[in-house]
């Protein structure tokens, strides 16, 4: 499984057929039509709510974001030429790349070919079909590391790699993504029915959508975990066992993804589920899928096809990033292969690309590296994907790493900043998060711009508001550091009850013990206070605070 980066409306609505039945086992092709023009569609830009939901149209609408021509679902009258092709059977349909995905033979295909309304075709796969996976109950993928858990107060096993983001901030402020839908493209997602963290899910009907663009229909508890696995970082919640990132969301889930083989049909999946999240009114996708090379005879990719023009998914991506919708792909998994680059859909323009770090702030040697074919930096942030926690299909957290997970967790931080900026545009979301990054003025191919806080971000776009530091450490009994990485700017702590209303000596230490800083600070009953480092080089640093005989220590990386 090359792409998986470890380490209710209505079908008729939406622009996309529901898919038939899975065919029987043997030889199955499928293809990407496409025609000539929309010419004769009975479907207006006038008339969208024809085939946009009224979700997708606000969306659209908040954004000063227009109804074109490449909204038009297909010409029904064409898709009924292709259709009455003896031997073939239409999959899906396309608006933004005016086709359809076919299932024939070539005899068939050349018939469809010879069609005056179809411009071109394109072979997805080629091949016998492959068995489907098997959906066990407990299924861990083989390429992730189990660890022994600790927990911290509500978060569990998740509080670091929501901590180094600002999200435990960010839900102590309010914001854990109510009304904010996400679409999670995967390939399955067994046990998300059954997990008791995802229970409130059900409970309070925030599952508004399912589809299964592989096997077709609405069933997505099933197949490969992997999908279980990265929505659980957004999504469980159960206080004092584990708490994702944005656990308040909506969600729709969807499977484009089939584990067993490896052809552009997965890249078209992921093409009309973004259709699908477009017309449904999805906010944001959550995507831990990438492509590369594949089985053959298909044609697999090159570094030059990376210039956020040529993959199939690259362009999907680009064009749900045109309806408003904002994009997180991972990364890719290869910095340490010899294809070292990121990934399609991950080189799309107008995206948000997430590479991986470990808890300190370290660059993960897998992590894929930018920068597109183009000279675009990627990736464009970095979140937590080495030893980050995830829940299995039965139920119990383990630790992975892949930039897999470091996706949809910044992908939660992204749905609860965006909710407490309701007026920014998708795009808009992601220059703020950049903007206010560790790196955001020294970008670079392997860390972007670094990592995003939701508190630095808010407090630059509401000056006169701003939010406290990192409010739900502090009441904790250690010393939490923001940011951390830290910059430029000075050092926070959140600290301890025990270390609030008395005068405070501060330390910092380098890796040797040497004290490389040390000042006082007045007593404070605040959770917070600010400490002035000074020159430091780059590293990693010890902060000791001390009242007395009271003492506590938090290590921090200085970029």
């Amino acid at each position: 499984m090359k792409n998986l980066f470890f380490g209710a409306v209505a079908l008729g609505l939406l622009g996309t057929l529901a898919a038939a039945p899975a065919a029987a086992q043997g030889t199955v092709r499928r293809h990407m039509v496409y025609f000539n023009d929309k010419n004769g569609t009975p479907f207006s830009v006038a008339q969208p709510q024809s085939f946009l939901s009224a979700r997708a149209l606000a969306r659209r609408t908040r954004q000063n974001i227009a109804v074109t021509a490449r909204d038009l679902p297909v010409n029904p009258a064409y898709v009924t030429q292709v259709r009455n092709v003896p031997g073939v059977q239409v999959r899906y349909r396309s608006r933004w790349f005016n086709a359809v995905v076919v299932e024939c033979d070539s005899a068939s295909l050349r018939n469809i070919a010879a069609l005056p309304s179809v411009r071109t075709a394109q072979t997805l796969n080629r091949g016998p079909r492959p068995v489907p996976s098997p959906s066990p109950s407990a299924q861990v993928p083989p390429t992730l590391q189990r660890s022994t858990l600790g927990t911290r107060s509500q978060y569990g096993p998740a509080f670091k790699q929501n901590q180094i983001i600002g999200a435990i901030a960010m839900h102590d402020a309010g914001y854990r993504g109510e009304g904010m839908h996400i679409a999670v493209f995967d390939a399955g997602f067994p046990g998300v029915d059954q997990i008791p963290a995802m229970q409130p899910l059900f409970a309070q009907q925030r599952i508004v959508g399912t589809r299964n663009f592989v096997d077709g229909g609405t069933s997505v508890y099933l197949r490969h975990s992997h999908g279980t696995n990265c929505v659980s970082a957004i999504a469980a919640e159960q206080d004092g066992f584990y708490i994702g990132s944005a656990p308040r969301a909506s969600f729709h889930l969807c499977i484009t993804e089939d584990i067993n083989s490896e052809h552009p049909i997965e890249e078209a999946n992921w093409l009309v589920a973004a259709e699908y999240a477009d017309s449904a009114g999805v906010d944001i996708i959550s995507s831990s899928l990438g492509y590369t090379t594949f089985d053959a005879p298909s044609r697999s990719y090159t570094y030059a096809d990376m210039n956020g023009r040529n993959a199939i998914s690259t362009r999907a991506a680009t064009m749900a990033a045109r309806t408003g919708i904002l994009v997180v792909s991972a990364a890719g998994n290869e910095g340490d292969d010899p294809w070292h680059f990121i990934s399609a859909p991950a080189d799309a323009d107008s995206i948000m690309t997430v590479g991986a770090i470990d808890s300190l702030g370290q660059h993960a040697n897998f992590s894929s590296y930018g920068p597109t074919f183009d000279g675009r930096i990627k990736p464009t942030l970095v979140s937590q994907g080495v030893a980050s926690a995830v829940l299995a299909p039965s139920g119990r957290a383990f630790r992975g790493s892949g930039t897999s997970y470091a996706c949809p967790i910044l992908a939660g931080m992204a749905a609860g900043f965006w909710q407490a900026n309701p007026t920014l545009t998708a795009q808009q979301v992601i220059a703020a998060l950049r903007n206010t990054a560790t790196l955001a003025t020294t970008p670079n191919n392997m860390l972007g711009y670094g990592i995003p806080h939701f508190v630095r971000a808010y407090n630059a776009l509401n000056p006169n508001s701003p939010l406290a530091a990192q409010s739900a450490a502090a009441g904790g009994a250690k010393l939490a550091i923001f940011p951390n990485p830290s910059g430029d700017g000075p050092l926070m702590l959140a600290l301890p009850a025990e270390l609030r209303g008395r005068a405070l000596r501060v330390r910092i230490l380098d890796t040797r013990g040497a004290t490389v800083s040390q000042q006082q600070i007045p007593a404070t009953t605040a959770g917070e206070a600010a400490v002035r480092l000074g020159k430091l080089a780059k590293g990693s640093y010890v902060c000791e605070v001390s009242a007395g005989e009271t003492r506590r220590t938090a290590t921090f990386i200085q970029q």
